[in-house]
């Protein structure tokens, strides 16, 4: 399996270890299609990196009680939404002694933005922390990871995907180190786009899954003329290419795809007021904990797609 996600075989055993040692995992995001009949359909798993985490932990509960205090909803309206004090319960079943170091590349605004309000929530659960560039922090002689004042990280979250630390200089030094990384090293493969034929493969013809294929071994008339092409690495909707009967109809540019890539059957997006609304459902430390709705002017969901908070109503 490590050589159909591209991973290097150095890792397995890091990765395989955190899984049997049952290392503890904080978030992550499921995306589905759903038009409102038959099962919402499985779009992919954003187990490591994801963002718009604050958006659907704070800002959409505030606008729902903004909206409820001036009685432009009913005071019963409510929403699928535990994800702020989920998080600072997680938080504080990690165990977590001394500092939390939580770190992202600096020129991402969105990343920086989420990993402060990750840091709120771990010192709400009594948790000390301090953030950094992750291009401040570096090795030493006994290979431990240190920050910029030459202080050993013992914990660290890092908004920085596995498949670019596994080639990072520093990246034999992981197994090593004694550092806790969070999220845990088996997100490598939940958050890898090869997962999907893997559960296709598992579990063909579930209600919530779609036909998914590597593209060497495409079983063609199972997937049928209309499907999306995504690498198995890559974020906010970049590199994405769909296909409809047989022609390509829309195809997103970005960086990746050099590692490969799969195909699955195409799920749309509906069409709702001229734009295209996808579901994000949070787990939280693997518990369901909240919904967060994004919608973007095309069927690919982009980084700029907006926010939408929403309201279930009696």
């Amino acid at each position: 399996m490590g050589s159909e996600m591209c991973i290097r075989d150095r890792h397995w055993d890091y990765i395989v270890d955190s899984w049997v040692g049952k290392a503890k995992n904080l978030y992550g995001r499921m995306d589905y299609s759903y038009n409102g009949e038959g099962p919402a359909k499985f779009l992919e798993y954003n187990a490591d990196t994801p963002t718009s985490l604050y958006e659907a932990g704070v800002f959409q509960w505030r606008w729902l009680e903004d909206l409820r205090a001036d009685g432009r909803l009913p005071d019963s309206a409510d929403q699928y939404n535990s994800i702020h004090e989920t998080l600072i319960e997680a938080f504080q079943g990690f165990g977590i002694e001394g500092l939390l170091h939580l770190t992202a590349e600096a020129a991402s605004e969105e990343d920086v933005g989420t990993i402060e309000y990750l840091a709120d929530c771990a010192e709400q659960a009594g948790v000390g922390t301090h953030l950094l560039p992750i291009d401040t922090i570096g090795v030493t002689d006994k290979g431990q990871f240190v920050d910029g004042a030459e202080q050993v990280i013992s914990n660290l979250f890092k908004l920085y995907p596995w498949e670019w630390m596994f080639h990072d200089e520093f990246a034999d030094n992981l197994a090593t180190s004694n550092m806790r990384v969070i999220e845990p090293p088996w997100k490598a493969v939940l958050s890898n786009k090869a997962l999907l034929p893997l559960l296709w493969e598992m579990a063909p013809g579930h209600p919530n899954l779609l036909p998914s294929f590597f593209t060497d071994a495409v079983d063609a008339d199972v997937l049928g003329a209309s499907y999306v092409k995504k690498p198995i690495y890559s974020r906010e909707g970049a590199n994405i290419e769909i296909v409809e009967n047989g022609e390509t109809t829309m195809k997103a540019d970005g960086p990746y795809g050099e590692e490969g890539g799969i195909v699955q059957a195409l799920a749309a997006l509906p069409k709702m007021d001229g734009v295209y609304p996808v579901l994000g459902n949070w787990l939280i430390a693997s518990r369901p904990a909240g919904l967060g709705i994004r919608e973007d002017d095309t069927p690919i969901t982009r980084d700029d797609a907006r926010f939408v908070p929403h309201v279930i109503l009696d």
